[in-house]
């Protein structure tokens, strides 16, 4: 990446025990194609992950509290807390940074989870795994999180697109943003994993509302859609930040250098715009 600094805005921290507990749960599941095709999540140590950071130049990973739902079995399937993760985060806070998460079922006790994230413990934002819960993300389950993140003027970010598990996707459609901009003018959020395969609509939305972003993670990037390259390079460069969702540095980091971005918008892609919006 030559000179070019990375925050990688999206990513997760197992310990040999937490990984465990979580590809047992898989076994009833579909696993995820990415997942699968990187040999699962890692369990580095906070130390081998910043040692991963030196060589590939990222200067600020975050680790996510994510809640996952199996539509499946109607129990949860991923359950980090904000604690599991402000226990790495407080070994290396200028390195590593927390975002809660946010389960719809249980709204009081993950809206005070949040307020206790970002106050206590720093956190800059929330992520957001809707399918398994098997509702929208315009649903009305959802308006007490848009509202308590606007509120503590945090991002929040949701997944959107195609999900590989167990779950329906539908209910990650960008277009569902759009109701949601609407209703929360203040609140900024961001569609994570690019949206595929409805990246135009994700882009749409990021188009008509300035509070709206575009993740582009969890995706090789020699596979994104040109439409998305084109935006990343021209009117979006703004709008983009970069993550990984768990693919590695080393193979992901090239592949951007490989797109052809011109250099002022590779820098907002992979470090300004994310310290612009995290406020860093």
């Amino acid at each position: 990446m030559g000179d070019s600094k990375v925050i990688d805005y999206m990513n997760y921290y197992y310990t040999p025990e937490s990984k465990r507990q979580y590809e047992e749960k898989q076994k009833a599941e579909i696993v995820c194609s990415m997942e699968a095709a990187i040999g699962g999540f890692p369990d580095y140590s906070p130390q081998q992950w910043t040692e991963l950071m030196e060589e590939s130049g990222v200067e600020k990973v975050f680790f996510v509290a994510w809640k996952m739902f199996s539509y499946w079995s109607k129990t949860m399937y991923a359950d980090t807390s904000i604690d599991e993760v402000w226990e790495v985060v407080k070994l290396n806070p200028n390195r590593f940074v927390g975002l809660a998460g946010y389960n719809p079922f249980r709204i009081k006790e993950s809206l005070a989870d949040i307020e206790r994230a970002v106050k206590d413990y720093g956190f800059k934002g929330v992520y957001v795994h809707i399918y398994g819960f098997d509702i929208p993300l315009d649903e009305r389950k959802m308006y007490p999180l848009y509202a308590k993140c606007q509120e503590l003027d945090i991002p929040v970010s949701v997944q959107v697109g195609y999900v590989s598990e167990a779950m329906p996707s539908e209910h990650g459609r960008p277009i569902y943003l759009d109701r949601i901009a609407l209703d929360f003018p203040d609140l900024k959020i961001i569609g994570s994993h690019t949206g595929w395969p409805w990246e135009e609509e994700l882009i749409s939305v990021c188009v008509k509302f300035d509070n709206v972003y575009f993740g582009v993670d969890a995706h090789m990037p020699r596979y994104l859609n040109p439409s998305v390259v084109r935006y990343i390079d021209s009117r979006g460069k703004n709008k983009v930040i970069f993550g990984t969702n768990g693919l590695p540095w080393s193979k992901v980091l090239p592949q951007i250098d490989d797109l052809g971005l011109k250099e002022e918008s590779k820098r907002k892609l992979l470090y300004e715009n994310a310290v612009k919006l995290f406020k860093l």
